[in-house]
């Protein structure tokens, strides 16, 4: 017996050695990982009323107005590492509409623009973000039961993350699509225009009833029975070789959608804003959405009806022009990107 458990030691010593090593290096690689991430979240900063502060003590309390009765405004850019470094993409676009969403309700920033404009910067470069995204927030902090609240200057927070830290590492090349149950929010009943926190509850809704029918997206109707848009994204299809959107006035004017718009006629594509009925999605030649984190996303299935090319050639296009812009290397659009510095 024993001479037999010496001649396995004998045959299986070097296995033995070299799994008991590569289980020690992997524990010490995830340990180190762990220590990384760790002291990472140590040293990352948020910005608050004019202060860089750890990310952790952004906070606020449980019973807050904008927590409770989601009385918060944000916006959401991208930054792209360009030739020239980190840029902030249409910085000054993304300050003025946080702005106008305050004044639609009827709140009040204690920043100007260019205070705004600074603190993202500050908090970029506090964070070493290169490539990423920043969320701008503007919320009230008080403690209140009441509706409104009894002083309508508001509090600022900005934060900055990598494209790592705030994008999946799985995300899909292409998506599905369905005409959502749920109707985009009346202009009539709220401002739409608004970027708060409360209207994203209806893209919520349309989000999860999607993905209940097995669908990535939802695509809206407005209260006339017109295509809207998606949970947080604009919808652009193509017909007869036109790039189509639904016009302003029953969505969110994103700042994506209008670049797309701008930009599409200097690669030589005809582009037009008008109402667009739902039987058009199921006779369009390509069919994409548009956000800041997507920038362009093609689609290739409406409901049960399958795409052809996809992506087709105006969203390869489109997707190609908007990277390029996004990376610096694009001297026609060189001011949309804001230097980092």
């Amino acid at each position: 017996m024993f001479s037999e458990i010496a001649i396995f030691w004998s045959n299986n010593y070097d296995q033995y050695l070299w799994a008991v090593s590569t289980s020690l290096l992997k524990f010490s690689e995830k340990n180190f990982s762990i220590k990384e991430e760790e002291k990472l979240a140590a040293q990352k900063k948020a910005w608050r009323n004019g202060k860089l502060i750890p990310y952790e003590e952004a906070t606020v309390h449980l019973m807050s107005h904008s927590l409770t009765r989601g009385s918060a405004i944000f916006e959401v850019l991208g930054v792209y590492l360009t030739p020239a470094g980190p840029a902030a993409f249409r910085l000054a676009d993304h300050a003025d509409r946080l702005i106008r969403s305050a004044e639609l309700l009827d709140m009040r920033l204690s920043q100007s623009k260019e205070e705004i404009m600074q603190a993202v910067v500050d908090t970029v470069k506090a964070n070493k973000v290169t490539q990423g995204y920043v969320k701008i927030v503007g919320f009230f902090g008080q403690e209140t039961f009441t509706v409104t609240v009894s002083d309508p200057r508001m509090e600022l927070s900005v934060f900055a993350f990598t494209e790592e830290e705030y994008k999946p590492k799985d995300s899909p090349k292409m998506i599905s699509a369905c005409l959502s149950k749920w109707r985009r929010l009346h202009p009539e009943t709220v401002p739409i225009e608004a970027k708060v926190a409360a209207n994203y509850l209806n893209g919520m809704l349309a989000r999860l009833d999607a993905q209940r029918r097995g669908f990535d997206l939802g695509i809206m109707l407005d209260t006339h029975g017109l295509v809207a848009e998606g949970s947080v994204e604009s919808v652009f299809l193509v017909k007869d070789g036109i790039l189509m959107t639904p016009p302003l006035g029953r969505i969110l004017s994103s700042i994506t959608r209008r670049s797309i718009l701008e930009a599409a006629p200097h690669a030589g594509i005809k582009v037009c804003e008008r109402p667009i009925r739902p039987a058009e999605l199921f006779e369009a030649e390509e069919i994409f959405i548009s956000s800041t984190s997507r920038r362009v996303m093609p689609i290739y299935k409406i409901e049960n009806r399958p795409l052809g090319e996809v992506p087709g050639p105006i969203t390869s296009k489109i997707a190609n022009l908007i990277s390029a812009i996004c990376a610096g290397k694009e001297e026609r659009f060189k001011d949309w990107l804001y230097p980092i510095r």
